[in-house]
């Protein structure tokens, strides 16, 4: 996947990580997921984030988690 999914500019919430084309931070996402709330209510809260998005971003976390771990 070439999308941009995360920006980071120093003019868009001070550099903090937002979903491209958009000023909502990453972390939300992370935080309503760790909070028991669903992608379905982080997709209503913040309509300016695209389910594709938000799911490519999911996917890019769960990569690079992935490529850190050690099978047993």
């Amino acid at each position: 996947m070439s999308q941009t999914v995360v920006q980071i500019d120093p003019d868009i919430q001070g550099g903090t990580p937002v979903f491209a084309g958009t000023r909502v931070p990453v972390k939300n996402l992370f935080d309503y997921l760790e909070g028991g709330e669903s992608l379905e209510t982080f997709l209503q809260d913040f309509p300016s984030v695209s389910r594709e998005i938000a799911v490519a971003a999911l996917e890019r976390a769960r990569l690079a988690l992935a490529a850190d771990a050690h099978p047993a």
